[in-house]
């Protein structure tokens, strides 16, 4: 997040030694701290690319070239002046009450105090376009989400459904995922030795710190989502059919195995793709009129059963 707003918030081309100063200031300079800000920062610059964030490299000393440095441009996110019509709005009123949480807003805050200390010339005006989008109420979301970053270990005590009484777990946490309208840590479980996921509505008591910054790296190619998935009984995975307008669903056709031009729907696409059903839900239900749900019947009997919902709503 720190990143994101450092390079698309920057007016310049910033060098690697600000980066490091402002967003990655648990890294020790030595051999060991150095070896881990750059695995750091080549990991989080492929996750911004991945969410299609263009990172352009360039001059950031303007009498040396050989100084790299890094930014995004607005211009590649921004998007043009749009305008919709009242029922539109309606909808999009609904999705503009999410990320109503202060944690990543006081993030924010400090990573433009930390970047004005830096000298770096910040434009706030440019951040609206990663304003953010979700709630988190429970509260141990901040404290994980304050040891992801940290690469801090944390205790907690974990009430399982099958449980009597909630035990004590040690966990390394390598990040939190979202579906269903839950949260989840994803980490390895001390004292079990393996790859473990936790609900954070079932933690419930303080989430406490244990030891150093720095203790531990996330095993590379590490994907977050993707081990919830596997781990959790609460992501069940389906294979979807799902028609999609030509010239949208961008995002359903980044990951989709397939994508056949249909010669009975003009204009339309055929896209195959795998995930939760909730999860698929979400994501079809944000491109309206352009995505239509063929297959299975449980996907299109939900985005169906939360259409009428909305459009019971709103009358």
């Amino acid at each position: 997040m720190n990143l994101h707003i450092l390079l698309l918030g920057a007016k310049r081309f910033i060098g690697k030694d600000a980066i490091r100063e402002a967003c990655y200031a648990d890294h020790p300079r030595g051999p060991a701290g150095d070896e881990a800000f750059e695995r750091a920062f080549e990991r989080d610059k492929d996750a911004l690319r991945q969410i299609g964030a263009v990172i352009e490299v360039g001059s950031a000393d303007v009498f040396f070239d050989d100084e790299i440095g890094y930014r995004i441009p607005s211009e590649q996110t921004s998007l043009p002046e749009i305008r919709f019509e009242s029922d539109e709005a309606a909808v999009l009123g609904l999705a503009a009450q999410v990320w109503q949480q202060a944690t990543l807003a006081k993030a924010t805050t400090r990573a433009l105090a930390k970047l004005k200390g830096q000298g770096v010339e910040i434009d706030p005006s440019r951040l609206e376009v990663v304003a953010p989008a979700i709630t988190a109420d429970e509260p141990a979301f901040e404290p994980l989400w304050d040891a992801v970053g940290k690469r801090r270990q944390v205790t907690f005590p974990y009430q399982r459904a099958s449980e009597s009484g909630p035990t004590i777990r040690r966990v390394q946490p390598w990040g939190l995922a979202r579906s269903s309208g839950r949260w989840y840590v994803v980490g390895f479980d001390v004292d079990r030795g393996a790859e473990r996921v936790f609900r954070l509505s079932r933690i419930v008591g303080p989430v406490r710190g244990v030891g150093k910054s720095g203790a531990y790296d996330v095993p590379a190619g590490t994907d977050v989502r993707e081990l919830a998935r596997r781990l959790s009984p609460s992501f069940p995975s389906v294979r979807a059919e799902i028609r999609v307008r030509q010239g949208t669903g961008i995002g359903l056709r980044r990951r989709a195995e397939s994508v056949t031009p249909l010669d009975d729907h003009a204009g339309w696409d055929r896209l195959v793709v795998e995930g939760p059903v909730n999860e698929l839900s979400d994501e079809v239900l944000t491109y309206g009129a352009d995505v239509v749900v063929e297959s299975p019947p449980a996907l299109r009997a939900d985005v169906v059963t939360r259409l009428r919902a909305v459009a019971g709503g709103r009358r």
